[in-house]
C-alpha cells in the first residue's frame, strides 16, 4: 500500500486528496522509484480543472516530475538498481505514469542518474523546465550568440530555465513579467533586461532594447492579447514558440505583421523533445553539461511537505513564485 494524490472531480487545488492504494509491481522495460521529493507543473493543474490535451477518466492520478531511489526494476531493464539515486524525464502520459505519490512507477528510458551534487528537491526541480526551454530554444529555434530572445513569464521556472540557456550560449534574454515586483530579482538572476507588461509599452520597450536588430526569437507561455506586441517588435524571420496558454483572453493572429516579416508562429510541447530519443539524448547532454560547469541551476521557490499538496498547489497558481514548486515526501 502507497500514498498517492487524487482528484475526483474538476476543480481548484481543493479537490487534491491523498488517498492509499495498491501499487503494482513495475512492468517490462519499467523502474519503480520511492518518490522523496515532486516538482509541481502547470500542466498538472490544468488536468485537474479538466483543460489539459489529456482528459482522465476519474477518479484520477496526475503528476510530471519525481525524483528518489530506485525501489524495483521490471523485466528487461538495464543499467538501474535498487538503490540507486534517480531522477525522472517527464512522461508523454502523466495519466499513464503519474509521479504524485510515495512510490511511483516510469519507462526505464524516462529515468535518469542525475549528478550526484543534487539534492532530491533540486532534482525534482530540473528536468520539465530545462528539457521545455532547451528543446524551444536550441534544437527549434536555434538560438545563437547575438540574438534578442523575449521570454514571458520569465519568473515560472521555465522562464528562469531560459534565462540560463541563453546566457550560456550569449543570447540576450529579455525578461517580461507581469508588475515591476520581480524586477530586481529577475534582473540578478541573469535578465538583461525587465520589462513589466502590465505598466509598460510592451512593444515600445521591446523595440528600444532590441534596436533595428529586433527580437529574433520569443518564447511565450501566455497568449492573448500578447501577441500583438510580441511581433511587432520582432525581426524579419523570426519565431514565435507558444508552450503555454495563460491568458484567458483570445489569442489574436497578427496576419499583416505575420506576413510583412515572413514570421514564423509555431506551437510547441516538451514532448517533441521527450518521445525522440536522439533529440532527448542531445538535450540531457546540454542540461548535464551545463549542471556541471554551474552556468544551469534548478531554482526552487518554495518547499511543501506532501500533507500540504493543496496549499503547494494554491501556492504555485498565485503567480507569486520565483521558481519552481517542489513537495517533499
Amino acid at each position: 500500500m502507497t500514498k498517492v494524490v487524487r482528484f475526483y472531480e474538476f476543480g481548484g487545488p481543493e479537490v487534491l486528496r491523498i488517498d492509499t492504494i495498491d501499487v503494482a509491481p513495475p512492468g517490462p522495460g519499467e523502474v519503480r522509484i520511492r518518490v522523496k521529493a515532486i516538482g509541481l507543473n502547470r500542466a498538472e493543474a490544468l488536468m485537474r480543472a479538466g483543460t489539459y490535451i489529456e482528459t482522465p477518466e476519474l477518479p484520477s492520478r496526475l503528476g510530471l516530475e519525481a525524483a528518489g531511489i530506485v525501489d524495483a526494476v521490471g523485466a528487461g531493464v538495464s543499467g538501474f538498481a535498487p538503490g540507486d539515486v534517480v531522477s525522472t524525464i517527464p512522461p508523454i502520459s502523466m495519466i499513464e505514469y503519474p509521479a504524485h505519490g510515495e512510490l511511483a512507477t516510469f519507462p526505464a528510458v524516462h529515468i535518469v542518474k542525475h549528478p550526484a551534487s543534487l539534492s532530491f528537491e533540486a532534482a525534482a526541480a530540473l528536468w520539465m523546465q530545462f528539457l521545455t526551454a532547451y528543446g524551444a530554444l536550441i534544437e527549434i529555434a536555434r538560438l545563437r550568440a547575438g540574438d534578442f530572445v523575449a521570454i514571458t513569464a520569465a519568473s515560472s521556472s521555465v522562464g528562469l530555465a531560459a534565462i540560463q540557456i541563453a546566457n550560456r550560449v550569449g543570447a540576450t534574454p529579455i525578461a517580461i513579467t507581469r508588475s515591476s515586483a520581480k524586477k530586481q530579482a529577475l534582473l540578478g538572476f541573469g535578465a538583461t533586461q525587465v520589462i513589466a507588461a502590465n505598466e509598460e509599452d510592451l512593444e515600445a520597450r521591446l523595440k528600444a532594447i532590441s534596436g533595428s536588430t529586433g527580437v529574433r526569437v520569443v518564447l511565450d507561455a501566455v497568449g492573448g492579447p500578447i501577441f500583438n506586441p510580441l511581433t511587432a517588435a520582432m525581426s524579419r524571420g523570426g519565431i514565435l514558440l507558444e508552450y503555454g496558454g495563460l491568458s484567458p483572453e483570445p489569442t489574436p493572429f497578427p496576419l499583416f505583421t505575420v506576413l510583412g516579416k515572413c514570421l514564423t508562429l509555431r506551437g510547441y510541447l516538451v514532448h517533441e523533445i521527450v518521445q525522440d530519443p536522439r533529440r532527448l539524448e542531445a538535450a540531457k547532454t546540454f542540461i548535464v553539461d551545463g549542471l556541471t560547469d554551474g552556468s544551469l541551476k534548478p531554482v526552487i521557490a518554495k518547499t511543501f511537505d506532501f500533507a500540504d499538496i493543496v496549499e503547494a498547489y494554491r501556492y504555485l497558481e498565485s503567480n507569486e513564485q520565483f521558481g519552481k514548486v517542489v513537495v517533499s515526501l
